[in-house]
């Protein structure tokens, strides 16, 4: 089995008496350390699969199984633990918290987590020099740039070395040269440490970073212009 498999996942919303479906019976499998880009158009749902993969959301039905566990039966309590041990989310405006420093805000995730101050120490101090910022670990978001920002960003969600790193139009605030710079950071994250890298995204440059590259379109999700399929799913 993949490292994800998304198995038949529908998601609805009740808006008054109309039901809105983002996202009807999709189907994908995302392999260890793969990097995957998720396109399509605005309001078709790329955040709302992205959202369910990472336990922030649960499906209406159909089943996402990370790592071997169905994390659609987990209960929000255990889910939220689950999310903390194996979810790196990056998001689109950093959401820093503006009073801690940037060491604060990298070691925050951690807290969530049975492990030593020492331990903790660590991989702070790892999970910054990865980014190049071991000399702004002191800094507030304040004394940091846009891109300097977005890059303490993703030291927070590296420093647990998570299941899966999720992120959410991570580019999307950003000017040219500094999406640049991000994404080349994310590429090394994905070549380098191995990470399993699923990212939403509108721009079709940065979509093309990816390994796959998977478009949603009414409420499926296309590959080479066919609908995608789990490896659960498969007989052959």
């Amino acid at each position: 089995m993949s490292l994800v498999d998304v198995l038949n996942v529908t998601k609805e919303y009740a808006n008054g008496e109309e039901t809105i479906r983002p996202l009807d019976g999709v189907s994908m499998s995302i392999e260890e350390g793969d990097y995957v880009s998720l396109m399509g158009a605005s309001g078709s749902g790329k955040s709302t699969l992205l959202n369910l993969i990472a336990g922030i959301d649960q499906a209406t039905s159909g089943q996402i199984i990370v790592d071997g566990v169905d994390i659609t039966k987990l209960s929000r309590g255990k889910l939220a633990d689950w999310r903390a041990a194996h979810i790196g989310y990056v998001f689109q405006t950093h959401n820093l918290i503006p009073v801690l420093t940037a060491y604060e805000n990298v070691e925050l995730p951690l807290l969530l987590l049975p492990m030593s101050a020492a331990e903790r120490r660590k991989r702070v101090e790892i999970a910054l020099e990865a980014v190049d910022l071991t000399s702004r670990a002191s800094h507030y978001p304040r004394q940091m740039s846009g891109g300097q920002e977005q890059r303490v960003g993703i030291a927070r969600a590296i420093v647990a070395n998570p299941t899966v790193i999720v992120a959410d139009e991570p580019t999307g605030s950003l000017d040219d040269e500094t999406t640049e710079q991000v994404l080349d950071l994310l590429g090394r994250v994905n070549a380098e440490l191995g990470m399993t890298l699923l990212m939403v995204t509108h721009d079709a440059d940065a979509g093309a970073r990816a390994r796959r590259r998977i478009r949603l379109e009414r409420g499926r999700l296309m590959e080479n212009g066919k609908e995608t399929k789990a490896s659960a799913l498969r007989t052959a």
